[in-house]
């Protein structure tokens, strides 16, 4: 392969990052309208002359104009055909990452579906460039065709890996805190509500839609439960049964706490342990392909370029 056809994959596939960064970015839902009527009114007000419906068109951002009506039309339209099932999986994983930009599922099916042939064609017009065999176009295209289609899910899945890792750092301290507020007196919901107010986190914002869920009726099993369902962390779930057995046996929910407190530090010293047991054995493979590599040239590089010059290297090779 020439130095050419090189540069030209290399450059085609800085193109395509950015491609599917820009999709990413581009299907987010747009924000919210957050400017109040006296503003408007306000804002017309100032204006010399009447404004057009064309001008009033015009003004909006091209997002609002071509961007976000396209892809809500393309959201319906790949919606009407995915089966249901497929429609709440996809739910419950945006509901488990958070529901990152405001994304609905007909959303992420578009933004599956961009990428896919956006990546696709993209890469099939830099392999007609590189002028390779029709066999590599067809693989390369194929290949990076569904690398397009399953990026939007790896994407999702780190959001929901990191999620539910900052919820397992989270909960100790925030289980001592809702201990403590029990413990002086509160009832469990005025806890949840000192933690909410007191810590601005993922574990306090699964709190406050919780607060939120009760506050319009469900009751506190229901509540819970779905909490629990939102995070799909093995402590949260185990801390929620104990709250909900707690709750029917009439058992003291301040001692509950306390113990289910205890339990999930002794958990994050575990998982300290079992990491650092762990750190050489992962600390080995950059020492031996990028640490001692380096070492080697640094105390053998100048021996070798003296044999060189003294022409001993030939007698011993």
């Amino acid at each position: 392969m020439s130095t050419t056809t090189i540069l030209l994959l290399l450059g085609g596939a800085l193109l395509l990052i950015g491609v599917v960064i820009a999709v990413v970015i581009a299907v987010r839902k747009r924000p919210e309208e957050t400017t109040s009527i006296e503003d408007r009114l306000a804002e017309y007000s100032e204006r010399d002359a009447p404004v057009t419906l064309e001008e009033l068109e015009l003004s909006a951002s091209f997002a609002d104009r071509v961007i976000y009506p396209t892809i809500d039309a393309l959201s319906k339209f790949v919606s009407q055909f995915t089966p249901e099932k497929v429609m709440e999986n996809i739910q419950h994983k945006l509901e488990l990452a958070e529901n990152p930009g405001n994304l609905t599922p007909a959303n992420f099916l578009a933004i599956r579906f961009v990428a896919m042939f956006v990546l696709g064609g993209l890469i099939f017009v830099l392999m007609i460039i590189a002028k390779l065999p029709v066999s590599r176009r067809i693989l390369f295209t194929v290949v990076v065709t569904a690398l397009g289609y399953f990026l939007p899910v790896i994407w999702l899945g780190s959001k929901i890996r990191h999620r539910q890792g900052e919820i397992v750092k989270q909960l100790p301290d925030t289980l001592d805190l809702l201990t403590i507020c029990v413990e002086a007196g509160l009832g469990f919901d005025q806890g949840v509500q000192k933690v909410v107010e007191k810590q601005d986190n993922e574990l306090g914002r699964s709190f406050n839609r919780y607060l939120q869920e009760v506050r319009l009726g469900k009751p506190r099993r229901e509540g819970l439960q779905n909490m629990s369902n939102r995070a799909e962390v093995p402590d949260v779930t185990s801390f929620i049964a104990a709250i909900i057995q707690a709750d029917q046996l009439g058992v003291s929910m301040a001692k509950i706490l306390r113990i289910q407190s205890d339990q999930m530090r002794i958990r994050r010293r575990q998982r300290a342990e079992q990491k650092a047991h762990q750190a050489p054995i992962k600390m080995l493979f950059p020492m031996v392909f990028l640490i001692f590599p380096s070492i080697f040239i640094i105390l053998l590089g100048p021996a070798i370029l003296l044999l060189m010059e003294s022409g001993t290297m030939g007698t011993i090779f």
